[in-house]
C-alpha cells in the first residue's frame, strides 16, 4: 500500500519520452496507428500513512498515464507522496487539474464546483457552467442513476477506506500543448463527495487507467486513437519523476515478458512463480503467488506486499546476506520497519552490500531487482535503509508497487495480455532518445504556465539536473504571481510569516523573498512575489532558479490551512542587469541631488531668517534710560 516517508530527494524532474526504444533508438511507434501519447507524472507532497489494509478487491492509490506522443511528465519521486500525478485539462476553455494516475482505478473523477464534501486540493474545482462543451450524462439502463432518475452516478470505495462518489459527465479532455493527441471527448466523474485520504490529499483527483468502459485507456480505445497498450517508467531512488506513454511501443531488446490474465483477476496481474535471492530460490510453493487476486501489478501502490509465509522467506534470505550492517530501528515508530545501517550513502553502490533479487516468471523468463528495487532510504539516519516488503497482513494476495519497477520500463500489453520490464535507467532514458523538439525533464506546468522565459534544463551524466540557459542567462530577479484563498484582511497580519514559509519550501534564505504587490480581489489575494539574489551575489545560480521554478510549477509549496488554497498564476525571470554604471545609479544619483538640493535651500534659508532677525528693531527702553556711548563712525 501506499505510504509516504519523509525522503524528500533534491528530485530532478524528469521527463521520459518514452514514445520508442529500442537500443537508444526512437523508432518504436506500431504502424498503423496513432503514435504513443507520452504524459508526464507528477508526484505532489502529501502526508499520507502506509495503508495496512491488504490490496484486496479494491487497489488503491495512484498511477502514470500516457497518450500518444504527447509529453506529459511525472513528478517527485514516488516514495515522497506515495503517488504519482498528471496534467489533465477538462472543459472549453480548459479547466485544469493535478490527477493521480492510477491503474487499480477505472474513473477520471475532479471535484465538481457542487461538492459539499470535497477537500482542499491544488487547484480550483471543475465549473460545468463555465465550459460550453460539458454534457450531463442522462440516465440510461447501462448506469446506475440519481435518485431523480436523471443522470448517472458512479461511487468508489478504496481498500485505505477513502471514497468518491458524484455524477458522470462528458466533457473535451485535453493532454497539454506538448501532446500530439487531439482534445478527446471523454465521459469522466464530477466529484459530489469524497472521504479518508481523498479528502486530505494534495492533488485534485485521480486519472484511472485500470481496465473498465469509464477507463480513459478504454475510451481512447474504443475510439480506434491509441492501441490497446500504455507504458511507465519510474526513476531511480535519488530520482523522482518519469513519463508513461498511452499507445503502443515495440518492445526494446531484452525486455522479459509476463503472461497477463484478464479472467483471472479485473487487475494487472502476472504469473510470478519464484523469488530468488542472492541466487538461491526461496523455499515456497509456487502456488503461494497465485492465491485469491494472483500476484498483481499496481504501480500506484508504493512498496511490495507479499503473503505471510513469502514475507517471512523474503525478510530471512535478506537478513542473513547482510552480516557486516546493523539492524536499527526504522524512521517511523508506528512501524515496525526492518532497517540496516552501515551501507554508505551512494545509492549506486548498495549492490556490492545488499543481494540481488529474482522474479522467475511463469514463462522461465526472470526479471533482476536491484537493492533500489525492493529498499528505501532511512529518512533520519544517513547511510541506512529499509525493506520496502511488507507482509500483506492476511491477505493472500502478492500485491507489487511501484518500488519494484523502479528504473525499469514497464509496458502494459493489454492487447496480447502481457506485461514486459525492461531494465534501464528512466532518469536518463529521455536524453537517450534524441528526438529533435523533446521537451525538457522540468515540469509541464512550465510550458502550460505564463513565462518569459524559455529554461529547457538538461541531464548530468548522473541524472541530475543541470541548468542550461540560453546564452549562459544569467538571472538577476525571479517574481510569481500567488492568487490565495484568502481575504486582503486575514492575509495582511501574517504577510511576513507566509514569506518565510515560502522561503522554507523554495529552499532559500528568506531575505531573499519580498513581497511587491498584494491585491484584493474580493475573497481571494493576489501578491506578486519576488526572489533576489543572496545578499553575496549579484545573480541568482542557474541551478537555483529550475529549482524555485520547479517547486512552484510542481505546487511544492505546502501552506498551513489558515491561509487557504493558492493557484500560482504567473512566473518571470528576469536577467542580470548589463546597463551602465551611470544607468544603474541614474536613481541614486537623481534622488541624492535632489536631497542636496533641498538641503542646501533648507540652509539658505535659516540663515535668511536668522539675519533678517539680527537687523529688526531692539528691545523698547524708555527716552530717559541710560545708553553706552557710541563712537560715530565716519561717513
Amino acid at each position: 500500500m501506499a505510504r509516504e516517508r519523509d525522503q524528500l530527494t533534491a528530485a530532478a524532474f524528469l521527463v521520459l519520452l518514452l514514445a520508442g526504444v529500442i537500443d537508444g533508438s526512437p523508432q518504436l511507434l506500431d504502424g498503423g496507428v496513432n503514435p504513443p501519447l507520452v504524459l508526464p507524472l507528477l508526484l505532489p507532497s502529501v502526508n499520507s500513512s502506509r495503508r495496512h489494509a491488504a490490496a484486496s478487491h479494491l487497489l488503491r492509490r495512484r498511477h502514470l498515464q500516457s497518450h500518444p506522443n504527447a509529453h506529459m511528465r511525472l513528478y517527485d519521486d514516488l516514495l515522497t507522496n506515495g503517488y504519482y500525478t498528471t496534467r489533465l485539462y477538462i472543459g472549453t476553455p480548459p479547466q485544469e487539474f493535478a490527477l493521480i494516475v492510477d491503474s487499480g482505478s477505472t474513473v477520471t473523477y475532479v471535484p465538481c464546483s457542487s461538492c459539499d464534501q470535497c477537500g482542499n486540493h491544488q487547484d480550483p474545482r471543475f465549473q460545468p457552467d463555465l465550459s460550453s462543451t460539458y454534457n450531463p450524462v442522462k440516465c440510461h439502463v447501462a448506469c446506475t442513476c440519481d435518485t431523480e432518475k436523471n443522470q448517472c452516478i458512479y461511487e468508489r470505495q478504496y481498500a485505505e477506506m477513502s471514497s468518491s462518489s458524484g455524477v458522470l459527465g462528458e466533457d473535451i479532455v485535453s493532454f497539454g500543448k506538448e501532446s500530439a493527441l487531439m482534445p478527446q471527448r471523454a465521459v469522466f466523474g464530477c466529484e459530489n463527495s469524497e472521504t479518508g485520504d481523498l479528502f486530505s490529499q494534495h492533488a485534485d483527483g485521480i486519472m484511472g487507467l485500470g481496465r473498465g468502459q469509464l477507463s480513459i485507456m478504454d475510451q481512447l480505445v474504443d475510439k480506434g486513437i491509441i492501441s490497446d497498450s500504455f507504458s511507465l517508467c519510474y526513476g531511480g531512488m535519488n530520482f523522482g519523476g518519469g513519463a508513461m506513454v498511452l499507445g503502443g511501443i515495440s518492445s526494446p531488446s531484452g525486455m522479459v515478458f509476463s503472461r497477463s490474465n484478464p479472467v483471472r483477476s479485473p487487475y494487472y496481474n502476472i504469473e510470478l512463480k519464484e523469488i530468488h535471492v542472492a541466487g538461491k530460490a526461496l523455499r515456497l510453493d509456487p502456488r503461494i503467488f497465485d492465491r485469491k487476486h494472483g500476484t498483481v501489478l499496481d504501480s500506484g501502490t508504493t512498496y511490495v506486499y507479499l503473503p505471510e509465509h513469502a514475507f517471512v522467506a523474503f525478510r530471512d534470505a535478506i537478513t542473513s546476506e547482510l552480516h557486516s550492517l546493523k539492524k536499527i530501528r526504522g524512521p517511523d515508530p508506528n512501524y515496525k520497519d526492518i532497517c540496516f545501517a552501515g551501507a554508505g550513502s551512494d545509492v549506486s553502490q548498495l549492490s556490492k552490500t545488499f543481494p540481488n533479487v529474482d522474479m522467475v516468471f511463469g514463462n522461465g523468463q526472470k526479471l533482476s531487482l536491484s537493492p533500489e528495487n525492493y529498499l528505501f532510504q532511512h529518512s533520519k539516519v544517513r547511510g541506512a535503509y529499509c525493506l520496502g516488503v511488507f507482509q500483506n497482513g492476511k491477505d493472500p494476495t502478492t500485491l507489487l508497487g511501484g518500488i519494484i519497477v523502479r528504473n525499469t520500463l514497464v509496458m502494459y500489453d493489454r492487447q496480447n495480455e502481457r506485461i514486459g520490464f525492461w531494465k534501464t535507467n528512466c532518469s536518463e532514458l529521455w536524453g537517450r532518445l534524441h528526438i529533435s523538439g523533446a521537451p525538457s525533464p522540468a515540469p509541464s506546468s512550465f510550458s502550460d504556465t505564463n513565462s518569459t522565459i524559455d529554461m529547457s534544463p538538461a541531464l548530468s551524466p548522473n541524472g541530475a539536473q543541470e541548468s542550461v540557459l540560453p546564452g549562459q542567462y544569467q538571472v538577476g530577479l525571479i517574481t510569481f504571481d500567488m492568487s490565495m484563498n484568502i481575504t486582503y484582511l486575514n492575509l495582511m497580519p501574517h504577510i511576513t510569516e507566509l514569506a518565510k514559509l515560502i522561503a522554507h519550501d523554495l529552499e532559500i534564505d528568506p531575505h531573499q523573498v519580498h513581497s511587491m504587490n498584494i491585491t484584493s480581489e474580493g475573497n481571494h489575494t493576489l501578491i506578486r512575489w519576488a526572489i533576489f539574489p543572496e545578499e553575496s551575489s549579484k545573480v541568482i545560480a542557474n541551478t537555483t532558479v529550475m529549482g524555485i521554478i520547479s517547486r512552484l510549477t510542481e505546487h511544492r509549496v505546502r501552506l498551513p490551512e489558515n491561509f487557504g488554497g493558492y493557484q500560482l498564476v504567473e512566473w518571470n525571470v528576469e536577467p542580470l542587469s548589463r546597463r551602465t554604471w551611470l544607468q544603474q545609479h541614474l536613481v541614486a544619483i537623481i534622488v541624492g541631488t535632489l536631497v542636496a538640493a533641498v538641503s542646501s535651500f533648507s540652509a539658505l534659508l535659516i540663515w535668511y531668517i536668522s539675519r533678517k532677525r539680527a537687523r529688526s528693531p531692539g528691545t523698547y527702553m524708555p527716552v530717559d534710560a541710560p545708553v553706552a556711548e557710541q563712537e560715530l563712525q565716519p561717513l
